[in-house]
């Protein structure tokens, strides 16, 4: 029997979340769910952390923005067959350089709507040998088809962390 790797289990963690099998129209209510959230906060309310080296909650959106334009890009990439080995990414780097404090929180709930948008489009359009597609990213095999229920999974883990430590 083959052992489950680490990075399987990471996976899986956030695939586990999807509440249906349709995992792109969850990706559809996510996003909807999101953008209610996020334009149901005041500017005062979306720059809280709710402790000391955590982030806004702009920052978290802007993460959120950040690490599905990557997997989408993932997913583009070994979709079209490119066999492009694809690196890894630093999430607490990447926040480091958001200044997303700065911003209007209405300017990133229209850039999150903008990215959701597009990945539910690129998504909608990908037949079942591109979803079937693999590449590395990172140094793990991934399929096309993971990397959208991982933006799925990892979007709700994310709404689910606002639920209980920000609101």
């Amino acid at each position: 029997m083959k052992q489950t790797t680490e990075f399987q289990k990471y996976i899986q963690r956030y695939v586990e979340l999807i509440p249906s099998e349709n995992w792109l129209e969850s990706m559809r209510i996510s996003g909807e769910k999101t953008l209610e959230l996020f334009r149901g906060l005041s500017e005062e309310k979306s720059n809280f952390a709710y402790a000391e080296g955590k982030w806004t909650l702009k920052e978290l959106l802007q993460h959120l923005i950040d690490a599905e334009r990557i997997f989408a890009y993932r997913a583009l990439t070994f979709a079209r067959k490119d066999r492009t080995e694809l690196p890894g990414w630093d999430e607490e780097e990447y926040a480091k350089n958001y200044f997303s404090n700065e911003r209007s929180l209405q300017s990133l709930t229209d850039e999150f709507d903008a990215v959701r948008k597009s990945s539910i489009l690129l998504f909608a359009h990908l037949n079942p040998e591109q979803l079937s597609q693999t590449g590395i990213a990172n140094g793990n095999e991934i399929s096309v088809e993971t990397i959208g229920k991982l933006i799925v999974g990892h979007h709700l883990h994310h709404l689910n962390v606002i639920r209980e430590r920000y609101l």
